[in-house]
């Protein structure tokens, strides 16, 4: 099977970090071509990882004939605005969690995409593709602990760098859009369905305008989900899920290491069992899932809708939040 020519969007530090090394990694994907509002970045990145062109700035990438996917990495804010752009320039998009700022953008990026019925669209929340979160769910619709009931987690780590983007209000910064999506979407993703009830507090920094920390409960048919997310504490993230019959807790549930394997522990009235996945690349696995969707003219594994589902809770947590 043939490989996606991809270009990247911006030399950001999540696309040099992970999603770049993983795209030359994955089997289905390589890296064309990266661009930068600065030549000199891109010039540099591209030489690193032994990308075969560089371009100075975004449209000349996306004019670029021989790119046919672009991943997205840029700060939120402007991800519906070059989301649209690529597809208008006829290449498929990969875009960062979250979709966009808003409902209203994320809505206009979900009308936009059927005017380009050829091309492939999704959001890239790299977690889904993880074997650990594949494995849980069907535990889950198996009904391994019972009927789940709750979930907790949380996702937090320290930055109070002025200059960083997650301190920008302007660009979509807080710890609830950088971090908190995550509850939010293994909320949605585990119970399968929408929320029917929201509560939540928010704690803004004095100076950024931005939450530091935002905690929440998400209220299902099924059950409950309970979260925080934080920039002003420890690194740390946790997702415990607690059944009628069982509990899961996972080691690391969101960027598990690709050089490791992690385990999961599933706990039931027959005992502890320990469950071990990996080691595996969860951006390696999204770019083949999204790259055989473009090969084989086939539906996104996830489609844009959930990003916007996704928006309207974030939305929501925001409009409903106390500080």
């Amino acid at each position: 099977m043939r490989k996606i020519k991809w270009g990247i969007l911006s030399t950001a530090t999540i696309a040099v970090e992970q999603v770049i090394p993983a795209i030359q990694q994955s089997q289905l994907g390589q890296v064309w071509a990266i661009a930068s509002r600065r030549e000199e970045k891109a010039k540099i990145t591209a030489h690193q990882f032994d990308i075969p062109y560089y371009h100075k700035n975004y449209e000349e990438l996306l004019n670029d004939p021989e790119v046919e996917a672009v991943y997205i990495p840029l700060p939120n804010h402007l991800h519906v605005k070059w989301a649209t752009k690529a597809l208008r320039a006829g290449k498929h998009v990969l875009v960062e969690k979250p979709v966009a700022m808003n409902v209203k953008e994320a809505q206009a990026l979900l009308e936009e995409a059927p005017q380009h019925p050829e091309l492939k669209i999704m959001e890239a929340f790299m977690y889904k593709f993880h074997p650990q979160w594949i494995d849980v769910k069907q535990k889950i619709r198996e009904g391994a602990i019972g009927n789940l009931e709750m979930i907790q987690s949380s996702f937090s780590f320290f930055d109070d760098d002025p200059a960083s983007i997650v301190n920008v209000k302007e660009y979509g910064g807080g710890s609830l859009m950088d971090v908190g999506c995550y509850p939010v979407s293994i909320s949605r993703y585990l119970f399968d369905a929408e929320p029917i009830r929201v509560l939540s507090t928010q704690g803004f920094h004095s100076d950024f305008e931005v939450d530091v920390t935002t905690s929440g409960i998400l209220e299902f048919e099924a059950g409950r989900s309970i979260f925080f997310s934080s920039i002003g504490l420890m690194e740390h993230q946790e997702v415990k899920l607690f059944g009628t019959r069982g509990k899961i807790e996972f080691e690391i549930p969101f960027n598990p290491p690709r050089d490791r394997a992690v385990t999961v522990k599933m706990t039931t009235k027959d005992g502890v069992k320990e469950l071990s996945f990996g080691p595996g690349d969860q951006y390696s696995l999204q770019t083949d899932a999204f790259s055989r969707a473009i090969i084989e003219d086939g539906p996104v594994p996830v489609p844009l809708n959930d990003a916007v589902q996704n928006m309207k809770v974030i939305e929501a947590i925001k409009e409903n939040s106390h500080e």
